[in-house]
């Protein structure tokens, strides 16, 4: 019996998310933040320095955006690392993004969601216990192949800066 009971479990795995999978996520605002960037600008009242790679991950259905401050800790590990993952909702036809970094403390302020807006996704995370949001913009400049990461804390909806930073290509 329990011979039956692993095969049929193992089927469920091995089937389940294959019947449930979307379409593979082709993005043309997203493939121009593919690459090598160098991140930097203001963040927290600072002056800040991050390198960034961003690289179609997962059978193309998420884009990962790898953040890693050049600044060091005493220990000598990056000051600030972060691993982002941008997706998409096909039934809210929106895009979605879990940000993780070594803060820790994964919640569901680690989670966001936006509507492409031109060349911008205004994405917003907000933790269902606390009322205030957060804001993450990337604005794409096709003349520059640049990008702007505008990041606003809100609070009872008036936005307070956090970081304004640029993404310029490595080379």
């Amino acid at each position: 019996m329990f011979r039956h009971c692993g095969l049929v479990f193992g089927c469920l795995i091995f089937t389940g998310p294959v019947l449930a999978q979307q379409a593979t996520f082709h993005d043309s605002l997203l493939d121009h933040l593919a690459g090598h960037w160098i991140l930097d600008g203001m963040l927290a009242g600072r002056h800040a320095t991050h390198d960034v790679s961003a690289d179609w991950v997962l059978e193309h259905q998420y884009l990962e955006f790898h953040e890693v401050a050049r600044d060091k800790k005493k220990d000598g590990e990056p000051a600030y690392e972060a691993r982002v993952f941008i997706g998409w909702d096909q039934s809210l036809h929106e895009y979605v993004c879990v940000w993780l970094d070594d803060f820790g403390d994964i919640s569901t302020q680690s989670l966001g969601h936006a509507r492409r807006v031109a060349e911008s996704i205004p994405f917003v995370f907000q933790d269902t216990a606390d009322s205030g949001k957060f804001h993450t913009t990337f604005v794409y400049d096709p003349a520059r192949d640049t990008w702007v990461m505008n990041m606003d804390q809100d609070k009872a909806g008036k936005l307070s800066p956090f970081a304004r930073m640029s993404l310029t290509r490595a080379h």
